[in-house]
């Protein structure tokens, strides 16, 4: 029988399409793989000896994936109800613990229901990437695992407090950007359940509180990126190796000690007399991953910075989450909750139209609100209030007419900078791609919408039709799926399978007229 890392390695090895030589049979359709993808990377109780094992740490010496139950579950029910639906060799590979007692051993963290995992080294159902995916799993009719991943959410809210990065212990200090919202409204337009809904009102304000009171509360009255959590990212020190066995720090450091930082005061995070990192620096580096943008050159070098500032993209996420929850109580017949919530989400769009939207460059910037000036660092999140609808049709028209910043031969780049890093340019992402062609779409500019859409689609389809993989990542400047010589921070893989790449295929192709297709998804 195969222990639990085997049964990994073939759910690995069946995401990874052998590269299509001359002797080998071309991949399958890309849209069927697109569907028989959301099997492979499912991931449930029945198979949780293979969702426990995580490829960026190693077993107990035991040979045992740690399986951890939160403090106020009952530990003893879960048990029991693993035992029923696991079968009973597999139970013997996990070891159940409560928390708080990680103790420095990290471990998966348990989630009642099905849940979708992007793919790769990512092994767990991530925060911001489940809102992507969800989208593919409802074009491909699978209604009920988007609902699964919503009720995980919701679990997650009553029971971690937060929605996690992603559901290992390693990441409960901090949320990742907020969809919930999006998620929750998202799954009552297919099963107008009024009951779920109103259930899940309490965990929607108690998420919301997260992101809008202590430490992510600004003196602006709008919110920042915070990671609860002391010292370095363990899954950065664990896994983020380079071929001479270098973590991403040591990379820092050495940045730190050969190149000038003018973006911000290089000394709160690096201690030059010693050659170490500050407890600053990686408040900041925990901080920037619960953005996921981790990292880029978009709050100066690593994003270490992004303590001091009001993000684009968390500020309107967050208006998008108070435009939805008013939706949410006007479905529910609660009038009064639902003018409180638009008045809250009136505040918010002034506020982001009054501290970053910036005239000169006719972009949304992210605001420096300890020095109170937006950093000039053209970004694609600059397209998430004409996603969110929080842009008048002028500011609207003025962002569009920054397209060339970012347009390339294969889709938009993410920012105008080199860094690097996986966030910065040469390199597109999907998340971003969809985001900014439905701003396009939302403010009527359809031709430079389906264009990007078209674009994106075909480094997708060509690098598919070459490698039978999908990915996390391109190259839209030079179009491929080789990224790894341009990265120098961070990981340096294109991890496979992959969830959000996945959904926004779909999601574009089907907006996108027949004219625009040509042999795309052939």
């Amino acid at each position: 029988m195969r222990t639990s890392r085997e049964r990994f390695a073939v759910f690995v090895t069946f995401t990874l399409a052998v590269v299509c030589t001359a002797f080998d049979a071309p991949p399958q359709p890309i849209l069927a793989q697109i569907r028989d993808s959301w099997n492979t990377l499912t991931r449930s109780n029945r198979q949780l000896a293979t969702a426990a094992v995580d490829p960026k740490f190693a077993a107990d010496s035991d040979g045992r994936w740690r399986v951890y139950i939160a403090a106020d579950e009952n530990l003893a029910n879960i048990e029991n109800k693993l035992r029923r639906e696991m079968p009973q060799a597999d139970f013997g590979e996990i070891a159940l613990r409560q928390l708080p007692a990680a103790q420095g051993k990290q471990g998966l963290l348990y989630l009642p229901e099905p849940y979708v995992v992007p793919g790769g080294r990512f092994n767990e159902m991530y925060g911001w990437d489940s809102y992507f995916i969800r989208l593919g799993l409802l074009r491909d009719k699978l209604d009920p695992l988007a609902k699964d991943m919503a009720d995980n959410f919701l679990y997650e809210v009553s029971h971690y407090g937060k929605i996690l990065n992603a559901n290992r212990t390693y990441y409960l200090g901090r949320s990742q950007p907020p969809f919930l919202t999006q998620m929750v409204l998202g799954v009552y337009r297919q099963t107008h359940d009024k009951q779920w809904l109103a259930a899940s009102v309490p965990r929607i304000e108690a998420y919301y509180k997260y992101w809008t009171s202590g430490a992510h509360l600004t003196d602006t009255g709008l919110s920042r990126y915070w990671d609860s959590g002391e010292g370095p990212a363990p899954e950065v020190v664990s896994a983020e190796r380079d071929a001479q066995g270098n973590t991403h720090y040591d990379a820092v450091r050495a940045y730190y000690r050969t190149h000038k930082v003018p973006d911000y005061d290089v000394s709160q995070y690096y201690d030059a007399a010693h050659d170490r990192l500050t407890p600053l620096f990686y408040k900041g580096d925990r901080s920037m991953r619960e953005s996921g943008f981790d990292p880029s050159n978009r709050f100066g070098p690593f994003n270490v910075d992004i303590i001091h500032y009001n993000p684009v993209c968390l500020n309107t996420l967050l208006f998008l989450m108070e435009m939805d929850a008013a939706e949410i109580a006007r479905i529910l017949g609660r009038a009064m909750d639902a003018d409180a919530w638009r008045r809250k989400a009136a505040d918010r769009a002034a506020k982001i139209n009054a501290l970053l939207w910036d005239d000169r460059a006719g972009l949304y910037l992210d605001y420096d609100f300890v020095h109170k000036r937006r950093r000039d660092c053209p970004f694609l999140t600059a397209f998430y209030p004409l996603w969110a609808g929080i842009a008048t049709p002028t500011q609207a028209t003025a962002v569009e007419k920054t397209l060339q910043l970012f347009d390339q031969p294969g889709g938009l780049q993410t920012s105008t900078t080199r860094s690097g890093n996986q966030w910065d340019a040469p390199f597109g992402w999907a998340p971003l791609e969809f985001i900014a062609v439905e701003g396009l779409r939302r403010y009527g500019d359809t031709n430079d919408a389906n264009r990007i859409a078209e674009r994106f689609l075909r480094v997708i389809d060509e690098q598919y039709a070459k490698t039978g993989t999908i990915v996390e990542k391109y190259d839209v400047v030079t179009p491929g799926a080789d990224v790894s010589s341009k990265l120098r921070f961070g990981y340096r893989s294109n991890e496979v399978g992959f969830g959000w790449t996945n959904a926004v295929y779909t999601a574009l192709l089907d907006e996108l007229p027949p004219a625009n297709r040509g042999d795309l998804a052939h």
